[in-house]
């Protein structure tokens, strides 16, 4: 299939809007970052082409078990009348006294754009923390639309995650297939610290943090020391 010429983007970047007291300098620096961001783009369209043109992934070995707030469900059932699932791995497990903040915040974010998720696949949160203990900590938080799985005694989190049953927690995000009765894995974050650049977060692109899309835009950018919390003292 043909690709269509693109303008290149010094091309396209020359931005009519003006703000009130800009100089000739912001301007000429506001359209060359505005050129790198069209390519930005471009690059995040591709590279979600070339994730959609994946070879078939390997089937699930099992059909996990998982426990639910209303009883025990089958992975093949948490994808409910979708042909795609998405898993987030959330660090609640029973070394844990209270989750993993940075998860916390993601998941925070997510559960208010779930009513629109769930409109187009499936979407589950596990957890190797007991179901009642997710459940509480959903209720605390004021989650109104994330659906919890616990995933103590079962292998997914060691096959899918990398995660020790053991060990410390570990993030992570997959996304399934489901065709018949066949099961298959799709695709699953790999970029961690072992792929970090120097001086920088390790993280996935794009990112999936709302928090660090929203900072990034600010002159401060996320810092360098500062980490979101469960809880604060008060609103600012």
């Amino acid at each position: 299939m043909n690709q269509p010429q693109l303008v290149p983007a010094t091309e396209l970047a020359q931005s009519p809007r003006r703000f009130p007291g800009e100089t000739p300098e912001y301007r000429q620096a506001r359209n060359a970052l505005l050129a790198e961001e069209i390519e930005l783009r471009r690059q995040i369209e591709r590279v979600a082409e070339q994730r959609r043109a994946l070879p078939a992934g390997g089937l699930v070995p099992e059909n996990y078990r998982f426990e639910s707030i209303d009883g025990p469900v089958t992975l093949s059932q948490i994808f409910g009348e979708h042909d795609t699932l998405i898993v987030y791995n959330w660090m609640f497990g029973p070394r844990r006294e209270r989750p993993c903040p940075m998860c916390t915040c993601l998941l925070s974010a997510w559960d208010g754009e779930m009513p629109d998720i769930l409109q187009r696949v499936g979407f589950a949160v596990f957890a190797r923390a007991p179901i009642e203990r997710m459940e509480a900590f959903k209720q605390e938080r004021g989650w109104r639309h994330l659906r919890l799985y616990s995933s103590v005694g079962n292998s997914f989190n060691r096959d899918y995650i990398g995660e020790d049953p053991a060990g410390d927690d570990v993030p992570g995000l997959n996304v399934f297939t489901r065709s018949g009765d066949q099961v298959r894995h799709f695709y699953g974050d790999e970029m961690g610290f072992e792929t970090a650049d120097p001086g920088q977060d390790p993280r996935g692109a794009p990112d999936l943090m709302p928090l660090w899309t929203i900072l990034d835009l600010t002159p401060a950018g996320r810092g360098k020391d500062w980490y979101p919390k469960l809880s604060y003292d008060t609103a600012r």
